[in-house]
C-alpha cells in the first residue's frame, strides 16, 4: 500500500510491482518535466499580489519562539501531505524545477506554488502545464472512478460504507471494486515527524490547556480520530498562541464531498481586535432562533461555546497555503462537535488587511457606484466575514433523508462546498440585518455593511465558478440582480446596490440555502446552483475593466516553503 500512496494517482494501477511503478513514475516525471507551460505565465502571476506576512516575534518569549518554529515545522509536514492529494504529479514538476536559473522555470514552480497544483483555480481549474484536464477526486480516488460507481457499490456492499464515506481515508481501485486506506496510514511517513513536532511544542508551552490539546492532536494525526482534541480545542480561553492542523475542509473532493484535505496555520493572538468581537457572541443563539427555517431543523445553540479569536497567521501550510487565501475559518466541521459544543471562529488579521487593501477597495472603486464605493469599508467587510463564519455553525446540524439523520455533505455530495459557503454568506448577512433591527449594532451602519459584501463578492467572482467560495457568490450575485437588489446602470456600466430589497432578497435566499441543507436536497442544490451560476456576460465585461487589480495574495513568509 505505501508505495502505492507515496506514488500518488499516477500509479494507481491493478497488479503493477514495485519496480514497475517506480519505473513509471520516473517515466512520468520526465515526461511532466517536458510538458509545455502557458505562454502567458506573466499575465497570469500578475493575478496574484505577493504581500509579506513576517512573523513579529517581539511579543514572544524565547520560549514561545521555539514553539512556534515546531508548530511551523508540523504544519511543513501537513503541506507535504496536501500536495499529494491534491496533484502528486504537479509535486514532482515542482520538485525537479527546485534550483532551476531559467525565468521561465522559476515563474512556474512560483505558480505550481500558488495553485499546489498543475490547475489554474482563476481559469476554471484549466491546466496551465500540459494538457492533461483535472481529474474530480485530485489524488483521493483513482482516475476516472465516478460517484454513481461508488454509490452503486455502496448499495451492494452497505457494511463497506462507513469506511468509504470516511473524511479520512483515500479510496484506490483494486480490481473491480473500490478498496479504503486510512489517512493515518497512507500519509505516515508525514504524519509521524508532524505528530512529534507537536509533541515537542506542547513540552515548550507554559500554557497547560494548550499543550493539552497539542498532545491530543499528536495522536489525533496518527489514528485519524480528532474528536478528542477537537473538544480541548474549543475548551481553550484566549490562547496566546493557536494552530489549525487537522484534514478539516473537503474542497478538493470533487467525488463525494467528503474527504479532507490537510491545512495548517501558526496563529498569534491580537487581544486588541479578539476584544471587538466579544459583542457578537452572545447573540449566536438568538440569531439562530431568528432563522427562516422550521425549529426542528434549528437546534438551539444555548450553551454552546462560541470562540471568536483574531490572530495573525505566521505562516500556513495545505489547504490554506495554496489556492484561495482564506481570512477567516469556522471550525471543527464535525457535526457532532456543532450540536455538543459549538464551533471557533478564527479571523487572520494579516491575511484579512491584504485582501481589503490589495483587492476589495480598488475593485468597489471600479465597479459600484462612487458613493457607494466609498461606503465600504474594512470594518463593513470584517463584520460580514464575523457574520459569515459564525454563520456556518448555524442552521441544521443534519440533513434529514428518508426518515434518518444524515451529514449534509453526504447528502450534498459535491455541491456542499460551494452551497454551505453561499449558506454563511447569506446567512450572515441576514444575522447582520437582525443584530442592526434589535440595537446591537448601529442602524447607520446598514449601507456599508451591505455596500461592503456586494464589493466581496466582485472579489471572489473573480476566481470563477471551479472554485467552491467564487461559485457560491456567483450564484448570489445573480439571485440578487433577479431580485432587483444589486443592478448594473447600462450608462456608467457601475452596478448599484438597493438598500431597500437587500433584506428581503437575503432573507429569501437564506430561506432556500437553510432548507435545502435540513431535507438533503442534492438534486435541488445541483439544478439551483446550474440556473444562477452562470457569470453574465456584462459582469465579465465589468471585472475586465478591474483586470489590473490583483484577484488575491500570494504570501510570503518568514519561515521558508518545504517541500519534500
Amino acid at each position: 500500500m505505501k508505495s502505492w500512496l507515496c506514488l500518488g494517482f499516477i500509479m494507481i494501477l491493478t497488479g503493477c510491482s514495485a519496480n514497475d511503478s517506480r519505473q513509471k513514475t520516473a517515466g512520468a516525471l520526465e515526461a511532466s518535466s517536458k510538458l509545455a507551460a502557458a505562454a502567458d505565465l506573466d499575465q497570469r502571476l500578475a493575478k496574484w499580489q505577493r504581500v509579506e506576512m513576517p512573523f513579529d516575534s517581539a511579543r514572544l518569549s524565547p520560549r514561545e519562539r521555539q514553539l512556534v518554529g515546531k508548530l511551523v515545522e508540523a504544519s511543513q509536514y501537513l503541506d507535504d501531505i496536501y500536495w499529494r492529494q491534491s496533484d502528486p504529479e504537479a509535486l514532482d514538476l515542482y520538485k525537479s524545477l527546485a534550483g532551476k536559473t531559467d525565468l521561465q522555470d522559476e515563474k512556474l514552480r512560483r505558480f505550481l506554488m500558488i495553485n499546489g497544483s498543475r490547475f489554474d483555480l482563476l481559469d476554471e481549474n484549466k491546466p496551465f502545464v500540459g494538457t492533461a484536464p483535472m481529474p474530480p477526486g485530485g489524488g483521493l480516488y483513482p482516475q476516472g472512478l465516478t460517484r454513481a460507481e461508488i454509490e452503486a457499490y455502496v448499495k451492494a456492499h452497505p457494511d463497506e460504507k462507513s469506511a468509504i464515506y470516511s473524511p479520512t481515508s483515500i479510496i484506490r481501485r483494486e480490481g473491480d471494486k473500490p478498496q479504503t486506506v486510512p489517512y493515518h496510514q497512507a500519509y505516515r511517513q508525514f504524519l509521524e515527524p508532524a505528530a512529534q513536532a507537536l509533541r515537542e511544542a506542547a513540552a515548550l508551552s507554559d500554557e497547560d490547556q494548550f499543550a493539552k490539546f497539542l498532545r491530543l492532536r499528536a495522536k489525533a494525526l496518527l489514528d485519524d480520530d480528532y474528536y478528542p482534541s477537537d473538544l480541548a480545542w474549543l475548551d481553550l480561553e484566549n490562547p496566546k498562541l493557536d494552530v489549525i492542523m487537522a484534514p478539516y475542509e473537503t474542497y478538493l473532493d470533487g467525488v463525494l464531498g467528503v474527504k479532507g484535505s490537510y491545512g495548517a496555520a501558526v496563529l498569534v493572538r491580537n487581544d486588541a481586535e479578539s476584544r471587538k468581537l466579544e459583542l457578537y457572541q452572545k447573540y449566536v443563539p438568538a440569531i439562530q432562533d431568528a432563522l427562516p427555517l422550521a425549529p426542528a431543523d434549528r437546534p438551539s445553540k444555548r450553551g454552546h461555546l462560541t470562540p471568536l479569536e483574531v490572530m495573525d497567521a505566521p505562516y500556513r501550510g495545505g489547504d490554506l497555503r495554496h489556492g484561495y487565501q482564506a481570512v477567516a475559518d469556522n471550525l471543527p466541521n464535525d457535526p457532532r462537535i456543532h450540536q455538543e459544543k459549538g464551533t471557533k471562529k478564527i479571523f487572520f488579521k494579516n491575511f484579512m488587511d491584504a485582501r481589503v487593501n490589495t483587492v476589495i477597495l480598488p475593485l468597489a472603486q471600479r465597479l459600484l457606484r462612487a458613493d457607494q464605493a466609498a461606503k465600504v469599508s474594512g470594518e463593513g467587510y470584517m463584520a460580514g466575514t464575523v457574520l459569515h463564519e459564525i454563520s456556518h455553525g448555524l442552521g441544521p446540524a443534519f440533513a434529514r433523508v428518508g426518515g434518518k439523520q444524515v451529514d449534509i455533505r453526504e447528502a450534498l455530495g459535491p455541491a456542499y462546498s460551494g452551497w454551505e459557503e453561499a449558506k454563511a454568506d447569506v446567512v450572515g448577512m441576514f444575522g447582520l440585518k437582525w443584530l442592526v433591527n434589535h440595537g446591537a449594532l448601529p442602524k447607520e451602519r446598514v449601507e456599508e455593511y451591505f455596500s461592503s459584501y456586494v464589493a466581496g463578492i466582485f472579489r471572489t467572482v473573480r476566481y470563477g465558478t471551479g472554485e467552491a467560495h467564487g461559485r457560491a457568490e456567483m450564484m448570489e450575485l445573480n439571485y440578487l440582480a433577479e431580485q432587483k437588489a444589486v443592478t448594473r446602470d447600462p450608462a456608467t456600466g457601475r452596478y448599484v446596490i438597493d438598500y431597500a430589497r437587500m433584506p428581503e432578497a437575503l432573507a429569501t435566499l437564506a430561506q432556500k440555502l437553510l432548507t435545502v441543507e435540513a431535507t438533503g436536497d442534492g438534486a435541488e442544490a445541483d439544478a439551483w446552483l446550474a440556473k444562477y451560476d452562470q457569470m453574465p456576460s456584462e459582469l465579465t465585461a465589468a471585472l475586465q475593466s478591474a483586470a489590473n487589480v490583483p484577484v488575491d495574495v500570494d504570501p510570503v513568509f518568514s519561515f521558508p516553503d518545504k517541500v519534500e
